[in-house]
């Protein structure tokens, strides 16, 4: 800074105005100091000035998951599932404007202690949490931190947190509908994990659209593989099904891939709807017909409500509920 008042010939307080933007610097001084920092190639000492705004301009994206058998593969599904890569660019393309950083932190009820530690440093300003599954303790203990935080889902206990959510009944019940504007009549679904709220949302709106209908179905894992297997017990069981809807993409990729083994064709024999709209809709074959939910959307909107909370502590609690709507292609 000693070195832009040189070349601006002002003083140094000067130059501090300028970089923070104060509005009682003369617009031509303000010119000059502007080309002076391009001259001399100076930027903020971003710990030092960590020091005086008490900000690291760094939020947390904290993806919570339930400890399962399988967790070993925890981080490859990271890496793999369109939503995860879906909320990253949304949440990163809400902060980058602001020149805020975002830290992504992956963890099991293992590794809470160590979030909550690493969050507890002040190591970031504030967290998006990715939380689904119903016995999660992180929301409440990140909660209970008093750092600022907001949800990606309607929290199963009931604590005084921002959340974005989409209409996940209305999701399912778009599901159904499409299903039997098709003409088919035996109706099934492979659910989420019934531990994470959407997956149970999902379920119980499809059988509440389908009322005094019976409607067989088997519990997925939101995994191509996991989908694939759901889908070959359920023919099994059934071999009459005509219309299936599958919770996420993912799995109904998978399901896709066990109806055309058996020897079944898509849509003719069996209508097939997703849920996500993700970019596994379009690696399908057929393309799939799908239930979107807004996830690039539901993230910036993530972002936004984190970052007005960063600036006024102690602000009110906000829910924000995006609405799905339904994607035809050639499954169903």
């Amino acid at each position: 800074m000693d070195q832009v008042a040189e070349a601006a010939g002002v003083s140094r307080a000067t130059v501090s105005r300028v970089i923070n933007g104060a509005t009682s610097v003369d617009a031509k001084i303000r010119e000059v100091v502007q080309r002076a920092i391009a001259e001399t190639g100076y930027v903020p000492n971003v710990a030092a000035r960590s020091l005086v705004t008490r900000r690291s301009n760094s939020v947390a994206l904290v993806i919570s998951e339930p400890d399962r058998p399988d967790n070993h593969s925890f981080l490859n599904r990271i890496f793999t599932d369109p939503y995860f890569g879906r909320v990253t660019a949304g949440a990163t393309g809400a902060l980058r404007p602001h020149d805020i950083h975002l830290v992504v932190i992956p963890t099991d009820s293992t590794d809470h202690h160590q979030v909550i530690r690493y969050l507890r440093q002040g190591h970031v300003d504030g967290v998006l949490l990715i939380s689904s599954h119903e016995q999660d303790t992180l929301p409440r203990q990140v909660h209970e931190l008093g750092i600022p935080a907001v949800v990606s889902a309607r929290p199963t206990s009931p604590i005084a947190v921002s959340y974005v959510d989409v209409d996940q009944r209305l999701g399912a019940r778009l599901a159904a509908d499409r299903l039997l504007s098709l003409g088919r009549t035996r109706l099934a679904t492979i659910s989420g994990p019934l531990d994470i709220p959407s997956g149970l949302d999902r379920l119980e709106g499809f059988r509440a659209f389908l009322s005094g209908r019976d409607v067989p179905s088997i519990e997925g894992d939101f995994t191509r593989a996991g989908g694939e297997a759901a889908a070959r017990r359920l023919l099994a069981d059934h071999p009459d099904i005509d219309g299936l809807f599958v919770a996420s993409d993912l799995m109904a990729e998978g399901a896709l891939r066990a109806i055309q083994d058996l020897g079944r064709r898509v849509p003719e024999d069996v209508a097939v709807v997703g849920f996500d709209d993700s970019s596994a809709a379009l690696d399908c074959r057929p393309l799939l017909t799908t239930v979107r939910q807004p996830v690039e959307e539901m993230a910036a909107e993530m972002a936004e409500v984190l970052l007005a909370h960063i600036a006024t502590p102690g602000r009110l609690p906000r829910s924000v509920t995006f609405q799905p709507t339904l994607v035809v292609r050639d499954s169903g």
